[in-house]
């Protein structure tokens, strides 16, 4: 069994007690439990057999990991997918007892390659699934066509599937009263980043938040993840704003194109919950904190592969127009520990008072408001022990937002780990604000309430970890700085 206490374990983010975990899967409300299935191989901390491993939790933060769900069977591989609740059972799966689960998910087949759309359902709140004897529910005989992503649209009375057509950089769309005889509506793509294959799309309708009237009223986000060619390099999340009308989506043109989730290394096959209370009303989301072009090599044992703290997603009107913001969901902030705020300092005097807070563990968060007045460059240093650091800068003439993790810890296992990753940034009325929340082996950096977002493994030798500000000028100021401990998920 595994203590949860391994190097560079994370202790507030979701990970596998053994083995390879990848992209997040099925994710679910139901029954006031969070459902969280993943990309996972039940034999070995490597890529391969693939099947579906299980977790819940009652509050996004303490997971249970649950047996697995849908395994590898004759050597079919289960590839990524969703889950839906079907109160209606449309499919005809449910036995009267309550609401049926039904994953619906790409079966790889070997021989030949091929790769189809089945399903799955579960009258027992997902514990124990059982295969519909029917599948496959989609087949175009085509060796790459995977990761479906499946909800309810209200408005035409009927289910919607997107589901990627990687290697021609498209979304095929798809509608279907049951589940089980789907028709094609439309397509989407190619648009953006077209430089890598595009996978695991999601489509998440948004209210604009701050809009006048030329915004107004709601929009729908297309997030696509692409294999390659993401900003700090490899793959990546990225996402489109438009209108869907229950066939096509047309995506709204203006502003800097593409548009990410998020700038970091760090963060794949970004996925949302669906069944989310209305009375919640929130949109949630978690992303795989890997890239796939070093994924297999991180040094880590006996799991490899984490998620990211789960997020709240919104909408919000800018100059450029409806963009997304995203901030850790407020129930990570049960974690707190011994929080420490201080208001109106220099940045002689903030590091004076950091200095003395260091935390043995490494786990923690700082948020810190500057007010740059003259200086060009700031930002937040996260040392790790006496040689090891992890620094964000903010370049005002360059516009930009840099994480550099070239001296973070170790880096042997991937000439592509080491580096600096940059976003695009500036002031909102003259402040800017950086949230940043430090695990084991990772860093999390959330700019402007949320607008830049840049997450970034690490594995420092050290677990030893203060905080330092800094900046080139006196004029610096810091409105206000909070730090604070977060305690294990796992303990």
């Amino acid at each position: 069994m595994s203590s949860y206490r391994e190097p560079w374990r994370p202790q507030f983010h979701f990970t596998p007690e053994r083995n390879w975990m990848n992209d997040p899967n099925g994710l679910t409300f139901l029954d006031g439990e969070y459902h969280l299935f993943f990309q996972h191989n039940p034999a070995g901390d490597e890529w391969g057999h693939m099947s579906w491993g299980h977790a819940v939790s009652r509050d996004l933060v303490h997971w249970q990991q649950l047996a697995l769900a849908l395994a590898e069977t004759g050597g079919e591989m289960v590839f990524s997918g969703c889950v839906v609740a079907d109160a209606e059972n449309t499919a005809g799966f449910g036995d009267g007892g309550g609401t049926t689960l039904v994953a619906i998910y790409t079966a790889n087949s070997p021989e030949p390659q091929l790769q189809s759309q089945c399903l799955a359902y579960s009258l027992d709140r997902g514990r124990t699934w059982s295969r519909y004897p029917g599948n496959p529910v989609l087949d175009l005989g085509e060796r790459n066509f995977r990761d479906p992503k499946v909800f309810w649209h209200e408005p035409t009375r009927r289910w919607v599937m997107i589901v990627s057509w990687p290697e021609r950089r498209t979304v095929r769309f798809y509608s279907s009263p049951n589940l089980k005889h789907w028709a094609h509506l439309s397509d989407f793509g190619p648009a953006g980043s077209t430089t890598g294959i595009w996978e695991c799309p999601d489509l998440i309708p948004l209210p604009v938040e701050g809009a006048g009237e030329v915004d107004g009223g709601q929009r729908w986000v297309l997030v696509v993840s692409v294999g390659s060619g993401a900003p700090s390099g490899g793959s990546g999340c990225q996402y489109f704003v438009g209108d869907f009308d229950g066939v096509r989506f047309a995506e709204d043109r203006s502003g800097r194109v593409p548009l990410w989730l998020d700038y970091g290394r760090d963060f794949y096959a970004a996925a949302s919950w669906s069944g989310i209370l209305d009375s919640d009303g929130r949109r949630l989301c978690v992303g795989w904190m890997s890239n796939w072009d070093y994924a297999r090599e991180v040094p880590t044992s006996p799991w490899r592969g984490a998620m990211t703290v789960p997020r709240e997603l919104t909408l919000r009107s800018t100059r450029d127009g409806p963009r997304l913001f995203q901030q850790p969901v407020p129930e990570i902030r049960s974690l707190r520990t011994d929080s420490r705020r201080w208001q109106d300092l220099t940045t002689e005097a903030a590091t004076e008072r950091l200095a003395t807070l260091m935390k043995a563990d490494g786990l923690a968060g700082i948020a810190v408001d500057f007010i740059p007045g003259d200086a060009k460059q700031f930002g937040v240093r996260i040392r790790h022990g006496d040689s090891e650091e992890t620094t964000i800068t903010c370049d005002l003439p360059a516009g930009e937002l840099a994480l550099d993790r070239s001296r973070s810890g170790v880096s042997w296992f991937a000439p592509a780990f080491p580096g600096i990753h940059r976003a695009p940034i500036e002031p909102v009325d003259g402040r800017l604000r950086l949230e940043v929340l430090c695990d084991a082996s990772s860093v999390e950096v959330f700019a402007n309430d949320g607008e830049i977002v840049m997450t970034d493994l690490i594995f420092p030798r050290d677990k030893r970890l203060t905080f330092e500000v800094f900046g080139d000028s006196a004029d610096l100021r810091l409105e206000s700085i909070e730090v604070w401990s977060i305690d294990s998920i796992w303990r």
